[in-house]
This record gives C-alpha cells, sequence and structure tokens, in this order.
C-alpha cells in the first residue's frame, strides 16, 4: 500500500510502510558528507547541530511557515548523521508494525516494553472450537480467530515470600515467559525471582504490603511527577507506620537538589567496622523521569546503599536495552519494577514485574489477604499446544465477560472509565495477552513439550536484534529534535518587540543525555495556558496520542520567580487551578511526549506541526468551543 508520505517527501517512506532509504538518501555519497561535516568531526557539537536541525537561526510564528516534511527530514540527516544507520528499526516497524501506517497513528502515550509485534497477532492459526461429539476425555479444543490472544491472566491468592521462595506453582509456558523477561531485563534467575502483576500500581502496593516498614521505618522516593502506583505505596506505607519523605527538584530544569536529597538518605553517624547497621528503609528511585526525562545519576544508588537503605529501582521509563548500561554485577538493587504491554500501536494492557533478589526474601512479610488486594497473577495459556496443568485457586470468568473485557479495552483511549478500570480495578477483571509459536499449529497434546521450546516475544526480540547503541541514538535523536523545534515556535507580532514563546518546555532543553519524553505547554498569544487536557483532546483528534500528568516537588530558589511562574500557570475559566502540595511546592499540569522504540522522524514531525496550530489564535478559540459543546474528556493513560 503506498504510504501518503511518498507524495510529499519524494523517494521516502518515514511511516515504514516502504522499505526505501530515507528521502532518497541512498547515494553513499550523501552519506558520507553528512558524515565527514557533523558526526565524525572531533568538534562535532551537539548542542550546535540541534540547534541547526530545523534551518538556521529559523523561528516559526505561523503553521504553514514551518518545513515541509521532506525539507524538515533533509536539515535532521544533516544535523544527525548516525540516524541513518538506525534503518533496521524502520525495517522492522514495516514488516511487523504495518497497521501505525494503515492507521496514520502516532503513539507517544505511554511506556513500558513491547512483547509482541502486530504481525505476530494477526498470524496465529484456527482452532476447531469444542463440540458436545468431542471424545470423552479429549482436551477441549479454544477457538482463536487471527488477532486473538493465545493466554489469560488470573488472580491468586499467596504469600509472597513462598511464591518468590520456591517459584510458586507455574506451568512450563509461565516459566518459559519468566525466563524471556528476565534475560531480557539482564536478570540473573540466580540472583531474582520474579512476580508477575497485575499491573505497575499492583507491583508498587505489593512491595509497600510486604515491606518490614514496621522495623525499617523510613520510605524516600525521587519523583517530580505525581503517580498513582507511588502514591499507592505512599498510602500504604503511612499506614504500616512509615515516615514518608521526597526529593525537590530545582526550578527550572528539574535537577534533583542535591542537599536535600543527601540530607535524607546520607547517614549522620559513621558506621562501625565490622558492625552490621539496621536497614534504614526503602529507597524508590527510577534513573530518569518518565514524565520529563530528566536522566538522575547512578551514583545515588550507590550512596543509597553505603548508608543501608534497600534499593528500589523503577525501570518502567527506561528504554528497551537500558537495562545493558547498569552493570547489575557490581550493583544489585535490592527490588526492581518493570512493565510490560502486548503491542506497540494497540492498547496499552499488560502487566507489571516485580524482582525481589533471593537473599531479601526471607525477610519479606507474609501477606494473607485476598487475591483482590495483592495483585499476584498466573498466566494461564488458553492454546492447546501448551500443557494444561492443574491451577491452584483461581478467578476465573466467562465467555461473556471476557468479551466484555476485550471490547472495553479496544475503547480504553476513547473511554477515561475504562481506562482508569484497566489500570486501577485490575483486580475484577482477567485480560489477555499475546504468544506465538514459530512451529506449524498440531492439536494433539504430544508434542506439546516440544512446540513449548518456540516460545517467542518477538517485540523483545526486535529490541535485541537492533541493540542498545542503535536504539539509544535514535531516541537521542528523535526527542532532542522535537524540544528544540517545539522551542522554536513563537507568537506573531510581540507586544513591545519581546517574542512571546507558544510553547514552554519543563524540565532539560537540548540535552545528549535526556531521557525520551518531554513535558511541555502551550501558551496563547495572551500568555495565558492552554488547558492540557484540551491540548492531549485536539492531538487524539489528529491520531496523535499525547499523556498529560501534573510535575511537583518543584523547588524555586527565588521566591518572587516562584510567584511569577504561578501567575504564568494560572488555568483559564473552567480549568484546573494551581495546586499546592502539603510542603508548599507549586504543582505544574503537563503535556508529555514519549519517544519509543519503534518512533520514526514522522511522528515527531507529526507532533510538531499539530502544536504550530496553536499560533493561530482562532484555532484555540475555536477547538475550545467545539470542546466544550461537545462536552469531551481527556484520555487518562
Amino acid at each position: 500500500m503506498p504510504s501518503p508520505c511518498i507524495r510529499e517527501a519524494s523517494q521516502a517512506c518515514l511511516q515504514g510502510c516502504c522499505r526505501t532509504l530515507f528521502l532518497g538518501l541512498t547515494d553513499s555519497s550523501h552519506t558520507a558528507f553528512y558524515r565527514s561535516s557533523a558526526a565524525s568531526t572531533p568538534a562535532y557539537n551537539f548542542h550546535g547541530a540541534t540547534e541547526t536541525s530545523l534551518h538556521p537561526n529559523a523561528r516559526f510564528s505561523d503553521h504553514e511557515s514551518i518545513p515541509s516534511l521532506k525539507d524538515g527530514f533533509t536539515y535532521f540527516v544533516r544535523a544527525y548523521p548516525l540516524y541513518l544507520d538506525t534503518q533496521q528499526i524502520d525495517r522492522i516497524r514495516a514488516d511487523e508494525y504495518n497497521h501505525l501506517a494503515l492507521s496514520k497513528h502516532v503513539c507517544l502515550d505511554y511506556n513500558g516494553q513491547c512483547l509482541f509485534s502486530y504481525a505476530q497477532q494477526q498470524s496465529f492459526p484456527t482452532v476447531p472450537t469444542a463440540s458436545s461429539s468431542s471424545p470423552s476425555g479429549s482436551p477441549p479444543l479454544i477457538m482463536h480467530s487471527p488477532g486473538s490472544p493465545f493466554f489469560n491472566i488470573s488472580h491468586k491468592a499467596v504469600k509472597p515470600n513462598s511464591q518468590v521462595g520456591n517459584g510458586g506453582q507455574e506451568s512450563e509456558f509461565e516459566s518459559r515467559i519468566r525466563s524471556r523477561i528476565m534475560k531480557f531485563m539482564n536478570l540473573s534467575e540466580d540472583d531474582y525471582a520474579m512476580v508477575f502483576t497485575a499491573n505497575q500500581s499492583s507491583a508498587f502496593k505489593l512491595l509497600a504490603d510486604t515491606y518490614p516498614f514496621q522495623h525499617n521505618r523510613n520510605l524516600v522516593t525521587v519523583y517530580d511527577h505525581k503517580s498513582e502506583a507511588v502514591d499507592l505505596m505512599v498510602e500504604i506505607s503511612k499506614r504500616k507506620g512509615a515516615r514518608i519523605s521526597s526529593a525537590e527538584f530545582l526550578w527550572p530544569n528539574l535537577n534533583i537538589s542535591t542537599g536535600k536529597l543527601r540530607r535524607l538518605i546520607v547517614s549522620k553517624r559513621k558506621k562501625k567496622k565490622k558492625m552490621k547497621m539496621k536497614k534504614k528503609g526503602l529507597f524508590v528511585f527510577p534513573l530518569q523521569s518518565r514524565l520529563t526525562g530528566t536522566p538522575y545519576s547512578y551514583q545515588w544508588l550507590n550512596i543509597a546503599r553505603e548508608n543501608e537503605w534497600d534499593v528500589c529501582l523503577d525501570t518502567c521509563a527506561l528504554g528497551p536495552k537500558d537495562m545493558e548500561t547498569l552493570g547489575l554485577s557490581l550493583f544489585k538493587p535490592e527490588f526492581l519494577i518493570s512493565s510490560f504491554y502486548k503491542v506497540f500501536g494497540e492498547n496499552p494492557s499488560g502487566f507489571g514485574c516485580l524482582f525481589i533478589k533471593k537473599s531479601n526474601v526471607s525477610f519479606m512479610e507474609s501477606l494473607i489477604t485476598s487475591p483482590a488486594n495483592i495483585g499476584v497473577i498466573s498466566l494461564i495459556s488458553t492454546s492447546p499446544l501448551f500443557p494444561f496443568p492443574e491451577e491452584p485457586e483461581t478467578q476465573q470468568i466467562s465467555k461473556p465477560s471476557l468479551e466484555i473485557r476485550n471490547l472495553a479495552i479496544s475503547e480504553s483511549r476513547n473511554s477515561p472509565e475504562i481506562m482508569k478500570a484497566t489500570e486501577i480495578e485490575e483486580e475484577e477483571f482477567s485480560f489477555t495477552g499475546i504468544v506465538e509459536l514459530t512451529t506449524p499449529f498440531e492439536s494433539t497434546r504430544s508434542t506439546n513439550k516440544e512446540m513449548n521450546s518456540n516460545l517467542e516475544c518477538r517485540g523483545l526480540d526486535h529490541a535485541d536484534s537492533v541493540g542498545l547503541r542503535l536504539i539509544s541514538i535514535r531516541g537521542r535523536y528523535l526527542i532532542n529534535w522535537l524540544t528544540n523545534a517545539l522551542m522554536n515556535l513563537q507568537h506573531p507580532n510581540p507586544e513591545g518587540g519581546i517574542a512571546k514563546a507558544l510553547v514552554r518546555v519543563y524540565g532539560p532543553k537540548i540535552e545528549i543525555n535526556r531521557g525520551p519524553a518531554v513535558a511541555f505547554n502551550v501558551f496563547d498569544w495572551k500568555g495565558e495556558k492552554v488547558e492540557p487536557a484540551m491540548v492531549q483532546k485536539l492531538a487524539d483528534r489528529s491520531n496523535i496520542s499525547l499523556s498529560n500528568g501534573i510535575v511537583k516537588e518543584v523547588n524555586f530558589l527565588d521566591k518572587n520567580e516562584e510567584e511569577t511562574e504561578m501567575r504564568k500557570e494560572r488555568a483559564v475559566e473552567g480549568g484546573e487551578r494551581m495546586d499546592r502540595s502539603e510542603k508548599g511546592h507549586c504543582w505544574i499540569s503537563v503535556v508529555s511526549a514519549g519517544i519509543g522504540f519503534l518512533t520514526n522522524f514522522e511522528d515527531v514531525y507529526r507532533v510538531w506541526s499539530f502544536v504550530s496550530r496553536f499560533l493561530d489564535a482562532d484555532f484555540v478559540e475555536k477547538e475550545r468551543w467545539r470542546y466544550m459543546a461537545l462536552n469531551q474528556k481527556t484520555i487518562e493513560v
């Protein structure tokens, strides 16, 4: 199927549905010229190259004045010639995720690791349905149409220490999924045990429920944004008597307030030699912000360990291969939390994982409650290609319930109520994931054991085949280009000769080591903020999925500057009001875009093109009226 971008970008197909090279730059002389003029030069300046990646000294005050997709990509590869080395990712996107090209969908709204590919989802064989004439004692056959899932998820009541200590009762199918994920996470099964949870929030809740806060009485978190999962952990920890502290972030780049965090985690008393100190508590730390892309130093992990803290490393915001940079053979956190979703560009349903260092299992508290309060799950094979072991007591759901659940998931992008159920009320439902076998389908159970060896998680395989280097440079170029492009939009006819920026970026600006996310707000020509919920909804109408969130724990060293920013951040009539945390720090609602493994240049260009439409004041007023008239609601992701 011809791509629409071919008409605009000549020989290129930036959506990935064609395998032709970028913008006709197939001649090696072009690539050689770009490399010699930039990246291969010793004096290569990343910041300077990024500033010229749009057009030298370019400022744009009209959405019609921005360069075309073709011209924009030409400047892009001149600034970042090594981007051409990542064509393998575009081939993967073309072959395995062609639904992105067909739907023209830009997906920049959620984080996590992709387990399976869209092509894999569509290639399942059809299995005959069970009938009343089936021979007695024969295994039931389950009907699967193309694109249907091959395993269910069921909640179970277990003691966490027995689950992670002995591996629990699991099928061969579940064991192979577990091993594949741990290999991808670069974790040894000799060192860590893994628990499947309903979602990320359930993983945080499970850790808070089982961690001995009665003895290790402190919880320190390092998040520059509001997180339901972290808030749930804080609430549970408070009930168990924990003292809660959080890091602060300095305006305007939202770097960690080093002095404050050191006072929270560094011991005032020197540790005596040969004396084992009591653990202080739990230190929960992400290596970068999933909302703003602010990177944090690895040294905080070492400082916490040296001062007798148990460390929980939140990896949910990391890229697909970033775990390879951690050097876990040298530093092994006591806990890790991660999340996985099914297919990129589809719905973001999936499951969470809590990894527990096996040496810590003995002190984890036993917890005997209902499955709905734990969130521990099992992966149950529904295919006759896999064994059907007798499962421990689980909550089974009827076929109509499955149909309702699948419908709810498919509509999750357009319904906040359903999305909330997916994220928070996961205990009341079962949801499904996808696996594929590379061997041909056979219905006899005698071949199950042999076929199990071919269990395939193609989404993880793709990331492994590309590798850390190419994934990292691709994400680095795309997120910095988008950040720079947004900051180069300004309103026309500035009053008093001072140009008013259309977009304000929160957190790092152009930075080579920034994370693959950018938080921003749009301001109209009067200097008033356009509600993030409205920006998100308007983007959704353009088939662009963005997220929104709240930046919090911001510390202004200059209080006058804080009051100035508070006034700038005041919401328009009918919108959210500015709020403050209990400690007096201001909270700022923002829009966020996150770059994924399969994101390409056309994706970020379309986001920039969409945001540039706010340069037209009539566009803002007209769309606000339509937004209110239709009583639209934001999509919670």
